[in-house]
Protein backbone atom coordinates (compact mmCIF):
# COMPACT_ATOMS: atom_id res chain seq x y z
CA UNK A 1 0.00 0.00 0.00
CA UNK A 2 1.33 3.88 -1.21
CA UNK A 3 0.52 6.18 1.87
CA UNK A 4 0.41 10.05 0.52
CA UNK A 5 1.39 12.43 3.47
CA UNK A 6 0.27 15.37 2.92
CA UNK A 7 2.15 17.98 5.63
CA UNK A 8 4.02 21.18 5.17
CA UNK A 9 5.86 20.39 8.95
CA UNK A 10 8.44 18.25 7.94
CA UNK A 11 9.25 16.83 11.27
CA UNK A 12 5.43 15.78 11.82
CA UNK A 13 5.71 14.33 8.86
CA UNK A 14 8.56 12.31 9.06
CA UNK A 15 7.31 11.32 12.18
CA UNK A 16 3.94 9.96 11.26
CA UNK A 17 5.80 8.19 8.42
CA UNK A 18 7.65 6.27 10.85
CA UNK A 19 4.67 5.76 13.50
CA UNK A 20 3.17 3.63 10.43
CA UNK A 21 6.00 2.43 9.35
CA UNK A 22 5.37 -1.45 8.61
CA UNK A 23 6.23 -4.28 5.85
CA UNK A 24 4.27 -3.42 2.61
CA UNK A 25 3.41 -0.38 3.02
CA UNK A 26 4.97 2.56 1.79
CA UNK A 27 5.08 6.28 1.35
CA UNK A 28 5.41 10.05 -0.46
CA UNK A 29 5.38 12.41 1.72
CA UNK A 30 4.32 15.89 0.03
CA UNK A 31 4.61 19.66 1.31
CA UNK A 32 2.01 21.35 -0.26
CA UNK A 33 -0.57 21.37 -3.11
CA UNK A 34 1.46 21.69 -5.91
CA UNK A 35 3.54 18.95 -4.83
CA UNK A 36 0.65 16.27 -3.85
CA UNK A 37 -1.45 16.77 -6.98
CA UNK A 38 2.12 15.91 -9.21
CA UNK A 39 2.92 12.78 -6.59
CA UNK A 40 -1.18 11.33 -7.20
CA UNK A 41 -0.75 11.73 -10.90
CA UNK A 42 2.42 10.05 -10.79
CA UNK A 43 1.69 7.72 -8.25
CA UNK A 44 -0.66 4.57 -7.31
CA UNK A 45 -1.65 6.44 -3.83
CA UNK A 46 -3.77 3.97 -1.67
CA UNK A 47 -4.79 6.31 1.33
CA UNK A 48 -3.95 9.96 1.90
CA UNK A 49 -3.38 11.78 5.06
CA UNK A 50 -4.12 15.14 4.62
CA UNK A 51 -3.67 18.69 6.72
CA UNK A 52 -5.90 21.82 6.44
CA UNK A 53 -3.38 24.52 6.25
CA UNK A 54 -1.02 24.26 3.50
CA UNK A 55 1.34 27.25 2.16
CA UNK A 56 0.08 27.29 -1.30
CA UNK A 57 -3.77 26.84 -0.82
CA UNK A 58 -5.96 24.65 1.66
CA UNK A 59 -6.55 20.41 1.83
CA UNK A 60 -10.07 20.84 1.89
CA UNK A 61 -9.32 22.12 -2.24
CA UNK A 62 -7.14 19.06 -2.51
CA UNK A 63 -9.59 17.23 -1.67
CA UNK A 64 -12.03 18.12 -3.63
CA UNK A 65 -9.36 17.17 -6.48
CA UNK A 66 -8.19 14.08 -4.93
CA UNK A 67 -12.42 13.11 -5.01
CA UNK A 68 -12.85 13.73 -8.60
CA UNK A 69 -10.53 11.09 -9.32
CA UNK A 70 -10.58 8.67 -7.24
CA UNK A 71 -12.80 7.26 -4.11
CA UNK A 72 -9.54 5.91 -2.29
CA UNK A 73 -9.54 6.59 1.70
CA UNK A 74 -8.63 10.57 3.08
CA UNK A 75 -8.21 10.91 6.53
CA UNK A 76 -7.70 14.93 7.53
CA UNK A 77 -5.19 15.59 9.94
CA UNK A 78 -5.48 19.79 10.92
CA UNK A 79 -5.09 21.78 13.93
CA UNK A 80 -8.31 23.47 13.18
CA UNK A 81 -10.66 21.92 15.71
CA UNK A 82 -13.84 23.48 15.17
CA UNK A 83 -17.06 21.45 14.01
CA UNK A 84 -17.95 23.27 11.52
CA UNK A 85 -14.14 22.24 9.99
CA UNK A 86 -15.03 18.42 10.88
CA UNK A 87 -18.58 18.83 8.83
CA UNK A 88 -17.14 20.54 5.86
CA UNK A 89 -13.79 17.92 5.29
CA UNK A 90 -16.84 15.07 5.69
CA UNK A 91 -19.02 16.31 3.49
CA UNK A 92 -16.60 16.81 0.73
CA UNK A 93 -15.46 13.41 1.31
CA UNK A 94 -12.98 13.05 3.78
CA UNK A 95 -13.39 9.55 5.68
CA UNK A 96 -11.77 10.74 8.81
CA UNK A 97 -10.94 13.94 10.56
CA UNK A 98 -8.61 14.04 13.10
CA UNK A 99 -7.18 17.65 15.27
CA UNK A 100 -3.71 18.11 16.57
CA UNK A 101 -2.39 17.19 18.58
CA UNK A 102 -3.59 13.81 18.16
CA UNK A 103 -2.36 10.25 20.12
CA UNK A 104 -0.42 8.69 17.67
CA UNK A 105 -1.46 5.02 18.90
CA UNK A 106 -4.96 6.42 17.94
CA UNK A 107 -3.78 7.31 14.39
CA UNK A 108 -2.45 4.15 14.11
CA UNK A 109 -5.75 2.21 14.55
CA UNK A 110 -7.23 4.64 12.73
CA UNK A 111 -5.10 4.29 9.70
CA UNK A 112 -5.11 0.61 9.67
CA UNK A 113 -8.80 0.79 10.19
CA UNK A 114 -8.63 2.56 6.68
CA UNK A 115 -6.50 -0.10 5.28
CA UNK A 116 -8.27 -3.04 5.84
CA UNK A 117 -11.49 -1.18 4.34
CA UNK A 118 -8.64 -0.43 1.27
CA UNK A 119 -7.54 -4.20 1.04
CA UNK A 120 -11.40 -5.22 1.01
CA UNK A 121 -11.99 -3.33 -1.70
CA UNK A 122 -9.28 -4.79 -3.94
CA UNK A 123 -10.81 -5.99 -7.41
CA UNK A 124 -10.45 -9.71 -7.44
CA UNK A 125 -13.42 -9.77 -10.31
CA UNK A 126 -15.05 -8.00 -12.52
CA UNK A 127 -18.18 -7.72 -14.77
CA UNK A 128 -19.66 -5.29 -16.93
CA UNK A 129 -21.00 -4.63 -20.43
CA UNK A 130 -20.01 -8.11 -21.30
CA UNK A 131 -16.81 -8.40 -19.43
CA UNK A 132 -16.43 -11.23 -16.78
CA UNK A 133 -12.85 -10.72 -15.60
CA UNK A 134 -11.83 -13.47 -12.21
CA UNK A 135 -8.90 -12.03 -11.28
CA UNK A 136 -7.95 -14.57 -8.87
CA UNK A 137 -9.00 -17.79 -11.39
CA UNK A 138 -7.24 -16.35 -14.06
CA UNK A 139 -10.30 -16.38 -16.44
CA UNK A 140 -10.88 -13.68 -18.69
CA UNK A 141 -14.68 -13.87 -20.90
CA UNK A 142 -15.41 -11.13 -23.41
CA UNK A 143 -19.58 -11.95 -23.97
CA UNK A 144 -19.24 -15.73 -22.51
CA UNK A 145 -16.06 -16.09 -24.91
CA UNK A 146 -12.70 -17.20 -23.16
CA UNK A 147 -9.72 -14.46 -23.81
CA UNK A 148 -6.60 -15.64 -23.40
CA UNK A 149 -3.70 -13.21 -21.86
CA UNK A 150 -0.34 -12.59 -21.17
CA UNK A 151 0.47 -12.54 -17.57
CA UNK A 152 1.78 -8.89 -18.45
CA UNK A 153 -1.83 -8.28 -20.50
CA UNK A 154 -3.14 -9.98 -16.79
CA UNK A 155 -1.46 -7.02 -14.42
CA UNK A 156 -2.25 -3.87 -17.20
CA UNK A 157 -6.00 -5.25 -16.92
CA UNK A 158 -6.32 -5.40 -13.19
CA UNK A 159 -4.27 -2.24 -12.52
CA UNK A 160 -6.97 -0.28 -15.31
CA UNK A 161 -10.13 -2.19 -14.01
CA UNK A 162 -9.42 -1.45 -10.31
CA UNK A 163 -8.52 2.12 -11.01
CA UNK A 164 -11.20 2.68 -13.63
CA UNK A 165 -12.06 5.65 -13.97
CA UNK A 166 -8.20 6.95 -12.62
CA UNK A 167 -5.43 8.20 -15.37
CA UNK A 168 -2.45 6.17 -14.56
CA UNK A 169 0.44 7.22 -15.89
CA UNK A 170 3.25 5.23 -18.37
CA UNK A 171 5.60 5.33 -15.69
CA UNK A 172 3.62 3.91 -13.00
CA UNK A 173 2.13 1.12 -15.04
CA UNK A 174 5.47 0.23 -16.63
CA UNK A 175 6.93 0.16 -13.04
CA UNK A 176 3.86 -2.13 -12.00
CA UNK A 177 4.29 -4.67 -14.80
CA UNK A 178 7.78 -4.87 -15.32
CA UNK A 179 9.36 -3.60 -11.97
CA UNK A 180 12.01 -1.37 -11.07
CA UNK A 181 15.20 -3.25 -11.37
CA UNK A 182 15.99 -3.94 -15.15
CA UNK A 183 15.31 -2.25 -18.65
CA UNK A 184 12.19 -2.19 -20.26
CA UNK A 185 11.94 -1.23 -23.61
CA UNK A 186 9.96 2.27 -24.17
CA UNK A 187 7.44 0.53 -26.30
CA UNK A 188 6.72 -2.27 -24.30
CA UNK A 189 3.82 -0.72 -22.47
CA UNK A 190 2.18 0.49 -25.66
CA UNK A 191 2.52 -2.95 -27.32
CA UNK A 192 0.60 -4.59 -24.25
CA UNK A 193 -2.08 -2.23 -24.60
CA UNK A 194 -2.37 -2.81 -28.10
CA UNK A 195 -2.66 -5.92 -27.80
CA UNK A 196 -4.70 -6.30 -24.59
CA UNK A 197 -7.14 -4.03 -26.72
CA UNK A 198 -7.16 -6.38 -29.53
CA UNK A 199 -8.22 -9.24 -27.59
CA UNK A 200 -11.14 -7.35 -25.16
CA UNK A 201 -12.30 -5.26 -27.68
CA UNK A 202 -14.03 -5.28 -31.45
CA UNK A 203 -12.87 -3.51 -33.87
CA UNK A 204 -13.87 -0.56 -35.04
CA UNK A 205 -16.38 -0.69 -31.73
CA UNK A 206 -17.91 2.89 -30.49
CA UNK A 207 -17.29 2.18 -27.52
CA UNK A 208 -12.88 2.15 -26.31
CA UNK A 209 -12.59 1.00 -23.18
CA UNK A 210 -8.88 1.39 -22.80
CA UNK A 211 -8.67 5.01 -23.15
CA UNK A 212 -5.09 6.76 -24.00
CA UNK A 213 -5.17 9.88 -22.37
CA UNK A 214 -2.00 11.53 -24.82
CA UNK A 215 0.93 13.01 -22.75
CA UNK A 216 -0.34 10.96 -19.42
CA UNK A 217 -0.99 7.52 -19.79
CA UNK A 218 -3.98 4.91 -19.87
CA UNK A 219 -7.69 4.82 -18.11
CA UNK A 220 -10.23 2.00 -18.21
CA UNK A 221 -13.30 4.12 -18.96
CA UNK A 222 -15.96 3.94 -15.92
CA UNK A 223 -19.70 3.20 -17.31
CA UNK A 224 -21.63 5.94 -16.55
CA UNK A 225 -24.64 6.00 -14.03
Amino acid sequence: MLIQIVEDDRALSDGIRLALREPGITFVQSANVRQAKEAFEGEAVELVILDINLPDGSGYDYLEWVRERSVLPVLMLTANDMEMDEVKGLSLGADDYMTKPFSIAVLRARIQALCRRVKEQKVSSFSEDGFDFDFDGLRFLRNGQEVFLSVNEQKLLHLLVENRGQILPREMLTDRIWGSGGYVDENALSVTVRRLRSKLEEKGAQVTYIQTVYGQGYMWKRKEI
